[in-house]
């Protein structure tokens, strides 16, 4: 029988205070057991538990390097599962990052088939490692594989998981922040995850204390972009919307090249330029100004202008739109957009499955093979 054994972070002691404990974190357990004296449920004694140690887990091979992390492909000793080891470089005068802190804290608690599961924390002087779930890909390689857009109908089967994970989350009053297709993994079946949620943060709705330095460039909101910070859940939908036109589009919906004005100027490019007729309240922005001294005010365009085959699947361009509105109070929400008519043919059982159930537990749901297809 699978066992349950709590792994406890402790951080160091430059670290806050309110953020020096993280609660037993739940790690399955199918390997043999101490005989020490031990209390409670645990199979181990302090000293013989495997948990949080380095030797537990062997590597493998990398799979890519972040600014102050590095990501390996590892196996369990314990029962050979095979793992994603996240390893997060200390640095003795600064502690641990607290973006780790947050992400440990938070994912603790998110406990969803669409959310990457934390496994086990490993900490010792010089590094800081997250033991998470390995997942095949990410949605950013699968569409380098599979160019000029996806499939319609995997298009669809990708974007009702991510909302659903996506709204587990706003349930719980957790945002993002960093939603890209690089920080959405996808298995070997199709199952997408979210994952990275280093710059993820628990909210209260509505909030007026956030940085507007959060989510990648290409996938960050007008409202954002212009300098608020007063924002919710529509900053994670804006990002969604980003993700569904380059899914079916094969190409960033808006893909700056310079800073936040060269953003703006693509997204209103499309969508047009607000004013205070269309979107009030927009010119008290701090970085309105900038915008209105440019001189350059476009009409807006519709999403089938720049994407026609959207509008032979019903229900896609309106989904769109309403999510990439550009005054954020008019985005649609996650629970909004799971019972819209985009989704109106998936089985209705799909909309009933329990927060740890795959979408592929559904009878008929699967992946499609896509059009064009890239050597690996």
């Amino acid at each position: 029988m699978p066992i349950l054994v709590p792994t406890i972070l402790t951080m160091p002691k430059s670290s806050t205070r309110r953020a020096r404990f993280i609660k037993p974190l739940p790690v399955m357990v199918t390997g043999p057991t101490c005989n020490h004296k031990r209390f409670g449920k645990s199979p181990y004694c302090k000293s013989c538990s495997p948990f949080g140690k380095v030797e537990t887990y062997k590597k493998i091979c990398p799979l890519g390097e972040g600014s102050y992390a590095k990501v390996y492909k590892a196996v369990s000793c314990i029962n050979q599962q095979v793992v994603a080891l996240k390893e997060i470089r200390l640095q003795q005068d600064e502690g641990t990052p607290f973006t780790a802190i947050r992400e440990a804290s938070l994912l603790k608690d998110l406990k969803h088939a669409n959310i990457v599961c934390l496994h086990d924390i490993i900490h010792t002087k010089t590094t800081l490692s997250f033991v998470f779930e390995y997942v095949h890909t990410d949605l950013s390689t699968y569409l380098e594989r599979h160019p000029g857009g996806l499939n319609p109908n995997n298009v669809r089967l990708f974007l009702f998981q991510l909302i659903r994970g996506l709204s587990f989350c706003h349930k719980r009053k957790i945002l993002h922040r960093d939603l890209k297709p690089q920080n959405l993994l996808i298995s070997e079946a199709g199952e997408l995850k979210l994952a990275d949620f280093g710059l993820a943060r628990a909210k209260s709705i509505p909030s007026r204390t956030y940085s507007h330095e959060v989510v990648t460039l290409w996938y960050r909101p007008p409202d954002v972009l212009m300098g608020s910070t007063d924002y919710s859940t529509q900053l994670d939908i804006w990002g969604v919307g980003c993700i569904f036109l380059e899914m079916m589009w094969g190409q960033p919906a808006f893909p700056g090249l310079k800073d936040a004005t060269d953003q703006l100027e693509k997204i209103f490019k499309v969508l047009g330029t607000p004013t205070e007729q269309t979107w009030h309240g927009v010119s008290r922005l701090p970085n309105y100004g900038k915008v209105a001294a440019a001189g350059r005010f476009h009409k807006p365009k519709l999403l089938c202008e720049i994407l026609p085959s959207i509008l032979l699947i019903p229900g896609a361009e309106s989904l769109m739109t309403d999510m990439l509105q550009l005054e954020p109070r008019k985005r649609i929400s996650t629970v909004q957009a799971m019972t819209c008519q985009y989704f109106k043919d998936l089985p209705p059982k799909i909309f009933d499955l329990p927060p740890g159930a795959s979408v592929f537990n559904v009878p008929g749901m699967k992946l499609e093979p896509e059009k064009n297809n890239l050597s690996k």
